[in-house]
């Protein structure tokens, strides 16, 4: 038991989920940038869009699909901030390895106490 606590304190496989969440939803985003992008070339050479007189139609370009990705990623990441990340950071700081607090060598301890003595003039 005390080898699978190490292992999920390490941090290692937390971010590993995380990114591995966030990459998927930003694929989505990717994908439907890439969707408008392609769809906006092909307006501005004429060939996917119908033309009524000499009136080209921009309601063929659909920028619904990429507003929706976007909207799903930053929701998607709310959740994994505030439901994996946030709760993972307030469990590192009450349970997690806490750093030795550094020995001063003599040295040191003299120089700060000349230090506050001539501060103290």
């Amino acid at each position: 038991m005390k080898g699978f606590k190490e292992f999920l304190l390490r941090g290692n496989l937390i971010d590993l989920a995380v990114a591995f969440i966030m990459a998927t939803a930003f694929g989505a985003v990717v994908t439907a940038f890439t969707e408008l992008v392609v769809a906006l070339i092909a307006f501005a050479l004429g060939g996917a869009t119908p033309e009524v007189g000499r009136i080209l139609i921009l309601n063929s370009v659909d920028i619904a699909p990429f507003i929706n990705a976007v909207i799903s990623f930053v929701i998607m990441a709310a959740v994994v901030y505030f439901g994996i990340v946030k709760p993972y950071q307030m469990f590192q700081d009450r349970f997690g390895k806490k750093e030795p607090e550094e020995e001063l060598d003599d040295q040191t301890k003299l120089l700060g106490e000349i230090r506050d003595l001539l501060a103290g003039r």
